[in-house]
């Protein structure tokens, strides 16, 4: 009996630990109403939480077709016999169910975060296909290739229905490509991508349409992704005007007005690098991050499962109203776990001699009581501009009783408005290419020009719906810096 206790000891201990002695870990069921019944930020204005799915809802609701993905190549640059392979690619599982060493869950969450693409995006129409096989074409709309080939955000996805042109969902507005062409995951992007790409987001694909509200006009999606009923003249009610000009918003890369903000309000794209060491998510500090399972959560709201309930206001149709398919528990535990892996580019900005003394400033002006070494955030929250929290409200304890004066209107305008700003972390400020929440500007020295305050300034940045010229407004901390001592300040960030 001692031999056969032996026996199964030992196989139980290489089934949990594995062959390498590393211990095997299942996914958790992350979507689960414990959890959720506290996650979210009260909504400025409603003072409610927004609504989700219940986890019934959710684990009732089919899992996608998850497969595989492949690069999309410029006409020319695909290695040989790559098409032919695409003809014949069978669909595989993007990852499959079963316990793994923490490893092996950020190994393949490194490619669930390069190939993951979004299904209801995907299609099969051959005029695109066209586009993609002839390079003049593809010029004509602005397509043009990264410096292996290949083209940003697109994918060739093979299906159980035959081979599908798709977009990517992390990647497309969570890498970087770097001066040496090389890919950094987690970076913001500033690639605008090109006019096939551009073709996938559209809110008129019937794609999109069907996601988000079967049988409505594109006007009313639009309404629909965004409108906040409850903000005072909503100005996302002009959404249903005819003479709306989309084309002049004027985002620029990086820059996307994402579900729940706003066209005329919208958020760049947060850098993912060093987030595990973050409290809360989204710029308004929309959602705790208490660890990995938020942040899988979070991953599923913004790709699939958003009820879009805010108190009384139900945004979207009983028909709209639904899970169209879910993410299993493994795929998103791979990808939380990648994300939290994400460690930042080579800085080479480390040798500046004007550094030193630009951390003795940084000191001095008191940078550190928001920007608290060595994350350089104090992972706190600040007050927009005409928010008062109520006295109840439950994020009060990281609640600063300030304002730095930044344009409140994404934090009290928007289904993303909780009245609050995060204290951004200044690491990695030096290769992110966009400041303030909507990146308004495009660097360091812009910010700290106090010429941006002014009416007349013209953001190298997001500007806004047919604006030329506006004031940048908030954060005057070290505008009155004489030009010796901005530089060295500036010298000393970008080494962080």
């Amino acid at each position: 009996m001692r031999r056969h206790a032996g026996v199964f000891l030992a196989v139980a201990l290489s089934i949990a630990f594995g062959q390498s002695g590393e211990k095997r870990i299942e996914a958790p069921r992350f979507w689960n109403d414990h959890d959720l019944s506290d996650w979210a930020t009260p909504v400025a204005g409603l003072n409610v939480r927004p609504g989700n799915y219940s986890e019934k809802e959710y684990y009732s609701a089919p899992v996608g077709e998850l497969v595989r993905t492949y690069p999309v190549y410029f006409p020319g640059r695909e290695p040989a016999g790559y098409w032919e392979m695409l003809q014949n690619a069978k669909p595989e599982p993007l990852i499959t169910p079963g316990a793994r060493a923490m490893a092996d869950w950020v190994k393949e969450g490194k490619r669930v975060f390069r190939e993951l693409d979004i299904p209801y995006l995907r299609t099969y129409d051959h005029k695109f296909v066209e586009v993609l096989r002839d390079a003049e074409k593809y010029r004509a709309m602005g397509g043009h290739p990264q410096e292996d080939g290949t083209v940003r955000g697109l994918r060739w996805v093979p299906t159980a229905k035959g081979l599908a042109l798709s977009l990517q969902d992390c990647a497309s507005c969570h890498s970087r490509v770097m001066p040496d062409g090389s890919t950094q995951d987690g970076a913001p992007p500033i690639d605008p991508g090109d006019g096939v790409m551009a073709a996938f987001t559209s809110h008129n694909t019937p794609g999109f349409l069907e996601f988000y509200s079967p049988g409505e006009t594109p006007a009313m999606v639009a309404w629909r992704f965004w409108a906040a009923p409850w903000v005072p003249n909503d100005i996302n009610e002009r959404l249903k005007s005819p003479d709306l000009d989309p084309r002049a918003f004027g985002f620029i890369p990086g820059v996307a007005p994402r579900f729940n903000s706003s066209p005329f309000y919208p958020t760049k794209a947060p850098d993912l690098i060093g987030v595990k060491d973050r409290k809360y998510i989204d710029h308004t500090a929309t959602h705790r991050l208490r660890g990995p399972g938020d942040l899988m959560r979070y991953a599923a709201l913004i790709s699939c499962c958003d009820i879009a309930d805010f108190g009384s206001h139900r945004m979207l149709t009983d028909k709209g109203r639904r899970i169209v398919f879910r993410f299993p528990d493994e795929l998103m535990f791979a990808l939380a776990q990648y994300i939290y892996s994400l460690e930042p580019p080579a800085n080479p900005n480390l040798g500046d001699p004007r550094a030193a003394a630009g951390k003795k400033l940084f000191d001095r002006e008191g940078c550190a009581g928001c920007h608290a070494p060595p994350l350089y955030t104090n992972n706190k929250l600040t007050l927009a501009s005409g928010f008062t929290p109520p006295p109840d409200h439950p994020l009060r304890a990281d609640i600063l009783p300030i304002s730095v004066g930044t344009d409140p209107n994404l934090a009290l305008k928007t289904r993303k408005g909780t009245g609050l700003y995060k204290v951004p972390s200044l690491r990695g400020v030096w290769y992110r290419g966009l400041l303030d929440h909507d990146g308004s500007v495009t660097t360091l020295e812009e910010w700290f020009d106090p010429a941006r305050l002014s009416d007349a300034y013209v953001p190298s940045g997001f500007k806004g719906y047919k604006v030329t010229h506006r004031a940048v407004p908030g954060h005057e901390f070290g505008l009155k810096l004489n030009a010796e001592d901005k530089a060295a300040l500036i010298a000393f960030l970008k080494t962080l």
